[in-house]
């Protein structure tokens, strides 16, 4: 391999033994087109290569906060900006809105076309399911009843930069970004480190014989057994085959201890957030991949961009267990993983519980009492569903009242909150894939929503702003000021009281209130006035109240 002009220099240069592919180090100096030219004993080819000038860091790779509300769009659900892409040559056939495994065509441009939507309900921040190239045919690993399936989800790469063409471009995603920052809101992109899809040709002709965990015909099967990752004194067969093996038994597992796997992954990470200035990233399956390339991978992304944010998932609800993979302190693997956040799944399997289904609301603060494990607590990302659970309207017992209350516990408790499409106008679906319907066009616009889609809406809007001009509810300390089987009442600081009454009977709970005259920002009470002893409140059934502190003597 040799440059054709003196703007790159080839270094250190490997082929692997198949003599089908190339590991180079190249010095990069000026922007511009810099082909490279590849010889071998067969003859020689002229290989394109260009340089970008860096992206304006301005208004770019600007993290998020518990100052965000994070909106997860899976892109392909959501709304059809551009119909020439619906069902593209290279990839024909897949493309079926009656069918729930095939594309529905949802794309960029419908997300860029809905930032005003967006931007009313009060989104601070998109989380958008990964953008990867996937196969350009039928899933055949993967059937139900029979029948394959389109990777319409994402998360199947055949080409980690590559953007799966039913999407749209990467300008299209560039131009997405940079709308979005226009309209103050952030981008937070999926990403996946730790395995291919079944089709990536990687699974034929791998890199390196240790690219993965296996191969096809001779691999361990996931066994789910994430304890064994924060267990001291786990088997070491069932914490194997937890990290190494293979997601439901064919999804190719990357070895992140191979170096060149690790450099791979960190580069393509580096690669996505340069190209298009996005602001943080959703980290899918995180428990399965090692500690040390966590620890590396989000050192690399630091020194690179200090204010990039990173959540990754941990799906469980046993918090000694989540808590672990939250960066900012060692374990007893002595790794300290730097990962900044992860998504509260304990609290969400709260939330459903109480709130769904009607069982007592203790659940709730004694999910917030295990906040001692996590590192940072105030940075976990709330939510009640998302695209791998069945909706929350879909649970037994859950009603507008009871979807209005989890949403206000939801926006006014400690974390990042997050929304899955469509939650705000209550949209049902069993599991995967009918938790993943498409929204409904007519609900962009207040005319076209339904006034049950219309009370939920305005109720996530009103608590969106609330939150957006209330500082307490995004920054203050939570603390909680008494609980019953039905009520829940927690401070947000000194001078907002959130109470919330999840029972079938009214309830009274005597709370401790600084001086000052409290007013109930949803109308549920009337104004109340404290001397700095207690306050009572009598809650209706199903009912909530935000108190903010408007008056001091």
């Amino acid at each position: 391999l040799i440059p054709t002009d003196s703007a790159i220099a080839v270094g250190n240069t490997r082929v692997n033994t198949a003599g089908t592919y190339v590991f180079a180090d190249l010095q990069i100096a000026a922007a511009g087109s810099h082909p490279l030219k590849l010889i071998t004993p067969q003859g020689s080819a002229t290989v394109p290569f260009q340089v970008l000038d860096p992206l304006p860091r301005s208004g770019r790779f600007q993290g998020f906060s518990p100052n965000d509300l994070i909106y997860l769009i899976m892109p392909d659900r959501f709304a059809n900006g551009d119909p020439s892409n619906d069902d593209p040559a290279i990839s024909k056939g897949l493309f079926d809105p009656a069918k729930p495994r095939y594309y529905h065509g949802g794309d960029l441009q419908g997300i860029i076309e809905h930032l005003p939507y967006l931007k009313d309900l009060g989104v601070t921040a998109l989380w958008i399911n990964p953008l990867y190239d996937n196969v350009n045919h039928l899933n055949q690993k993967e059937t139900y009843d029979g029948e394959g399936i389109a990777d319409y989800h994402g998360y199947g790469a055949v080409d980690f930069y590559g953007l799966e063409e039913h999407f749209g471009t990467m300008q299209t995603f560039r131009d997405l970004v940079d709308r979005a920052h226009a309209s103050g809101i952030k981008v937070i992109l999926d990403m996946v480190e730790n395995h291919t899809g079944p089709y990536h040709p990687w699974v034929d002709d791998p890199p390196l014989p240790d690219w993965f965990h296996g191969s096809v015909s001779n691999h361990l099967k996931e066994s789910w057994q994430t304890w064994t990752l924060i267990d001291p004194h786990a088997p070491e067969a069932v914490r194997k085959s937890t990290l190494d093996g293979w997601f439901i038994d064919i999804l190719p597992d990357l070895n992140q201890d191979q170096p060149e796997v690790a450099r791979y992954l960190i580069q393509n990470t580096l690669w996505w957030v340069d190209m298009t200035g996005i602001d943080g990233i959703r980290q899918d399956t995180l428990p399965y991949v090692p500690r040390s390339f966590w620890r590396d991978w989000m050192a690399a992304i630091k020194r690179a961009h200090p204010q990039m944010r990173v959540v990754g998932e941990v799906f469980d609800g046993d918090p000694s267990l989540v808590s672990f993979f939250q960066g900012g302190k060692a374990r007893f693997d002595g790794v300290d993983s730097g990962v900044d956040t992860v998504f509260d799944f304990p609290s969400y399997f709260a939330i459903r519980h109480s709130f769904a289904n009607g069982l007592p609301i203790k659940e709730i603060p004694v999910a917030l009492a295990h906040d001692y494990l996590y590192p940072h607590p105030e940075w976990l990302v709330t939510f009640l569903g998302l695209h791998d659970v069945e909706r929350f309207r879909n649970e037994k017992g859950a009603t507008v009242e009871r979807l209005k209350l989890a949403f206000t516990y939801l926006l006014t408790t400690r974390g990042i909150p997050m929304i899955y499409y469509g939650d705000e106008i209550g949209m049902q679906g069993a599991g995967d894939p009918d938790n993943r319907r498409d929204f409904p066009s007519s609900a962009f616009t207040s005319a076209g929503r339904t006034p049950e889609q219309t009370e939920i809406f305005d109720h996530v809007r009103k608590l969106a702003h609330l939150r957006s001009t209330i500082a307490a509810l995004r920054q203050a300390p939570l603390d909680a000021l008494a609980e019953t089987d039905n009520s829940f009442v927690y401070a947000r600081g000194d001078a907002v009281i959130v109470a919330i009454n999840n029972g079938n009977d009214p309830d009274s709970v005597d709370v401790a209130a600084h001086p000052g005259t409290w007013h109930d920002e949803l109308g549920t009470l009337s104004d109340l006035s404290s001397t700095g002893k207690e306050l009572r409140l009598t809650m209706p059934p199903h009912t909530a109240a935000i108190l903010v502190r408007t008056k001091t003597r």
